[in-house]
């Protein structure tokens, strides 16, 4: 393995974790309203969610490079506040992968509210708890199975991302050049044992993230029962 491979699984994890953490604070929010509201607009919200799920990745990443470069106007925007555009940059990958994990954070923590019911809230509001005490006592203890397997989901896609890295990304070192772009890289110059090596380790990983939601989804239900 060598020392660009390594730096693009460190910059990989960081990726995650910066992604999977911002993904939180985004999905809660959004997931309780889409769990509570009552408007005919959710279902319009819940479809503009669960895009990414069925959007090619690049598909995705071309749009967003639009969006996000100098004559988009949020690159228009970043460009006046003399933050440069976002295009081919670290901050540039983590607001793409936060767009294209969003489903995976928001649907199991909205799954996770939904299956609370209205019942507890109503017992915490009979003693007093105004809607922010049972927000935070009540419904977001008891959706913490939820929260995890968003955590868990939304790190490993990003983890595997591809199309829409390298579309808004590209392929530069320590900069954009991710785990799974140093792959590709590894297979278009034939090296396959570089290639197979890193590839490996993402299968494992992969097994590694399914497996541990199927033991904790099996303990939450022994739980539940």
């Amino acid at each position: 393995m060598t020392p660009d491979d390594i730096e693009a699984i460190w910059l990989t994890l960081k990726l995650a974790t910066v992604t999977t953490c911002l993904l939180l604070l985004i999905a809660t929010p959004l997931a309780w309203w889409l769990a509570t509201a009552m408007t005919r607009y959710k279902h319009v919200v819940s479809a503009l969610v669960a895009l990414p799920l069925v959007l090619p990745p690049s598909v995705l990443g071309f749009y967003l490079l639009l969006l996000l470069g100098p004559e988009g106007w949020v690159g228009r925007l970043t460009a006046a506040l003399h933050l440069g555009t976002l295009p081919f940059t670290f901050p540039g990958l983590v607001a793409g992968s936060v767009l294209f994990s969003l489903p995976f954070a928001v649907q199991p923590i909205q799954g996770a509210f939904e299956a609370i019911g209205k019942r507890p809230l109503e017992v915490a509001a009979t003693l007093r708890a105004n809607a922010w005490d049972r927000f935070a006592s009540v419904a977001l203890p008891l959706a913490r199975p939820g929260f995890i397997t968003a955590i868990i989901l939304s790190f490993a896609h990003t983890v595997g991302e591809f199309g829409v890295v390298l579309m808004l990304g590209g392929n530069i070192q320590g900069e954009t050049r991710v785990l799974s772009v140093a792959i590709y890289n590894h297979a278009e110059a034939m090296e396959y044992g570089a290639a197979n090596l890193l590839a490996g380790g993402m299968v494992f990983f992969s097994f590694a993230v399914l497996l541990l939601l199927y033991l904790l989804g099996g303990k939450f239900w022994k739980v539940a029962r």
